[in-house]
């Protein structure tokens, strides 16, 4: 039986670039299991869904190599369990050298297999850092332009003492105080603990 993976990182991303590759393929709509998660979370229920429903002699289809992990030990780990426990083949569209399929019966044609995972297994991880490390050096550079990040700090009301003073003389709930200022009941509560 042939089965097939797509994950994408967020649901606004969009799976269809993957899941088309698959279905051009021929694979059966039905035996694509998708996640719509971070393979740096690694919590993919459907990937240990296809992971119980593989069986000796199967095949998985994926579009590329980083959809099996997130770093290059797990994209190792995944691999062996897949094609030397489970003993099912893996046909990676956007690679085919590292097609199991076509080496099973050939020492060399696994030998090269096994290399080329290695090393874009080795890509991918480094891929993922660099990206990692550009971001954090963007954001420092924009803090150093004075860019600000995350939410803007509230500005609080010339009022406050006030409200406050009602709310513990027990004149108002503290929804009402919230209102009053126009903010939700935890900010308000929480400038009356640091008040």
């Amino acid at each position: 039986m042939r089965y097939g993976y797509v994950r994408v990182s967020t649901r606004e991303q969009n799976i269809d670039r993957q899941f088309s590759a698959l279905v051009e393929n021929k694979l059966a709509k039905e035996n694509i299991f998708i996640d719509y998660v971070s393979g740096k979370d690694f919590d993919r229920i459907e990937y240990q869904k296809l992971l119980t429903t593989l069986k000796e002699n199967d095949e998985l289809v994926i579009k590329s190599i980083d959809r099996l992990g997130r770093n290059y030990d797990e994209i190792l780990e995944q691999w062996q369990a897949i094609t030397k426990k489970k003993k099912v083949n893996i046909t990676v569209l956007d690679f085919p050298l590292l097609n199991t399929k076509n080496s099973n019966d050939n020492i060399t044609g696994k030998l090269i297999s096994d290399i080329v995972l290695q090393v874009l297994s080795y890509v991918a991880q480094f891929e993922r850092e660099q990206i990692k490390q550009r971001q954090m050096e963007g954001i420092r550079e924009a803090q150093k332009k004075g860019k600000k990040f995350g939410r803007p700090k509230l500005v609080v009301p010339n009022n406050l003492p006030d409200v406050i003073a009602q709310y513990t003389k027990k004149e108002i709930t503290l929804r009402e105080g919230a209102n009053i200022l126009g903010v939700s009941k935890s900010t308000f509560h929480n400038w009356i603990k640091n008040s």
